[in-house]
């Protein structure tokens, strides 16, 4: 066409007319297609860029799938978790029917003993009464030139070449007996009637060489005293003697002794030694005031201040003596037992003592209204056969504990409960066994892994757990074995609430991991939003400015078409004139 000759005017409109055609090409492509940039062409910075967001985002989008299958494998391990805890409970309810079931043994292992119609719960021994003792002294010799034993006779005047006690006895010295007061005086013993004349409160009585208050509490006179009126002073002391004080009459001021009952007065031996009874009300004790002279020694009752002691002879009201021992062996779980009887520190005296002794291993103890003892087996260890009593002695020497004999209706129901039980562990296994999605079971010892980025450098490992009944720890019970009794029930409760406490541990931990799944999948489509939001805003064109662009376009294409037209026409007025 090189031999077409175009004016300039119209070169020049037709070079516009296709630039804007051209234009107008790439308004309509962009309106057609919504984005600005289509290819490297366009823009290589933002088509390359943009691709490489939609790249990622899409790569995460594939990865959406597996996070949510995830989910529903935890979903399915948590519903899983939530049913073995209920199964649990079922176990728990028919182990708790054991304890509110009737004994499974009766009668339980046991042994008796006869203490006697005497024995309480409060004092197993019945109450204890005394019996006198009797304290005897060493022999003692009298002041004579020819030494001889003491006698009642024996003055209590030290003197040389008499028949005298060897230790001086000064005025005001004093002997201390079960509590009361023995006054050692000089000078001569009051009579009754000065006795009377003073009119003492309370009233006291004169007896030979010594006078007492009636109450115990003496006063001898050693100047014309014997070793008769010191004997009738300390049995005054002991309660062996009682003093009757006369206030009225002739006789008023003097006293007249009476021996007890049964008890036998303070007397001197031939050996020339001291009997002294303790009497019944307390135990015997004397001391002196006067060491220097050594009184005690005089009277071959002991030596210095020290005090001379006897108690009385304890006498129970039942068969169990003082001091008996009862040792039992463990019983069950228990822990043995040593036990001695008697009322001295840490010695049992009392049933409920004696209960909350055998508590520990696994006894109880009762007493019948004739006063039998038995000693059993608890409740909870009704099964149990009490063990050896070798160690015992006296009423439990040689004691064998019966062996328990079962209840057969009791132990029925019982077996019945075992088979219950063991379908629960059964129904636990294969629930435990089911809880799978997709072929993944986080209760089966099974492992999920989740990827959560396109580098698979981001990604979470769940390690599964074993929850079938041996997972758990529980184990098929046996008849004739299991529940026998409350202890064995116990037993299992507890290894429940094992369980129990392990299935909510893991719950805990499903529940932990399930969150952190749930953000991760939420975080992961709001970077899908951002990448592609990012990526549209690179290449996505402004619909609104390329329809504006579009329109002035076809304005301009119009009037260069006009244009031409006219750049054409003075050509066709030259053709005018040519013609």
């Amino acid at each position: 066409m090189s031999g077409i000759v175009l004016s300039a005017s119209v070169r020049q409109n037709l070079l516009s007319l296709q630039s804007t055609a051209s234009l107008l090409a790439t308004t309509q492509n962009r309106l057609a297609t919504g984005k600005k940039v289509n290819s490297a062409l366009d823009n290589p910075t933002n088509f390359f860029t943009a691709q490489g967001l939609d790249n990622r985002a899409s790569d995460i989008s594939n990865l959406l799938d597996g996070i949510g299958n995830g989910i529903q494998v935890l979903q399915a391990a948590n519903t899983g978790i939530t049913s073995l805890q209920k199964l649990v409970d079922s176990a728990k309810s028919i182990a708790s029917q054991v304890l509110q079931s009737p004994v499974g043994y009766s009668p339980r292992s046991s042994f008796t003993v006869a203490l006697g119609p005497g024995a309480t719960a409060a004092n197993l021994f019945g109450g204890t009464s005394f019996t006198a003792a009797t304290l005897t002294g060493v022999t003692v010799l009298n002041n004579a030139s020819t030494p001889a034993n003491i006698t009642a006779a024996t003055s209590l005047t030290k003197a040389s070449n008499t028949d005298s006690i060897t230790a001086a006895i000064g005025n005001g010295d004093t002997l201390t007996v079960d509590g009361h007061t023995i006054t050692f005086k000089t000078g001569t013993t009051p009579t009754a009637s000065a006795l009377a004349a003073a009119q003492t409160n309370p009233p006291s009585g004169v007896i030979g060489n010594l006078v007492t208050d009636g109450s115990g509490n003496s006063t001898v006179y050693i100047g014309s005293g014997s070793i008769g009126d010191l004997l009738n002073a300390i049995d005054l002391a002991t309660g062996v003697q009682t003093a009757t004080i006369s206030t009225s009459g002739p006789t008023s001021g003097a006293a007249a002794l009476a021996t007890a009952a049964g008890a036998t007065a303070a007397s001197v031996n031939g050996s020339g030694q001291f009997v002294i009874s303790t009497g019944t009300t307390s135990d015997l004790s004397i001391s002196s005031n006067n060491p220097t002279n050594n009184l005690l020694a005089a009277l071959g009752l002991g030596s210095g201040l020290a005090t001379t002691s006897l108690a009385r002879t304890a006498n129970s009201n039942s068969n169990l003596a003082q001091g008996t021992v009862l040792d039992v062996a463990a019983v069950g779980n228990g822990t043995a037992t040593n036990i001695t009887f008697g009322t001295g520190p840490g010695q049992i005296h009392d049933l409920n003592t004696l209960n909350a002794t055998l508590a520990a291993n696994n006894l109880q103890a009762s007493l019948s209204s004739t006063g039998n003892l038995t000693i059993q087996t608890n409740n909870d260890n009704a099964s149990q056969q009490i063990g050896s009593l070798a160690g015992s002695n006296n009423l439990f020497a040689n004691k064998i504990a019966s062996a328990p004999v079962a209840d057969p209706d009791s132990q029925a129901q019982r077996a019945n409960l075992v088979a219950q039980f063991n379908n629960v562990l059964t129904q636990i296994t294969t629930t435990a066994q089911d809880a799978s999605f997709n072929g993944i079971n986080l209760l089966n010892g099974d492992t999920l892994k989740l990827v959560f980025n396109e580098t698979g450098k981001s990604t979470l490992s769940i390690s599964g757990v074993v929850f079938d009944a041996t997972g758990l720890n529980l184990s098929t019970l046996t008849t004739g074995k299991d529940f026998l009794d409350s202890a064995s029930a116990d037993n299992v409760l507890g290894t429940l609430n094992t369980a129990s406490t392990t299935l909510r541990s893991e719950a805990s931990a499903l529940g932990s991991n399930l969150s952190i799944v749930q953000i991760r999948q939420d975080f992961n489509k709001n970077l899908i939003n951002v990448l592609q939001t990012g990526s549209s805003n690179l290449t996505l064109a402004d619909t609104n400015e390329e329809a504006a662009n579009s329109q002035a376009l076809s304005t301009r294409q119009s009037i260069a078409v006009s244009a031409l037209a006219l750049a054409n026409q003075s050509q066709a007025s030259v053709l005018q004139l040519l013609r």
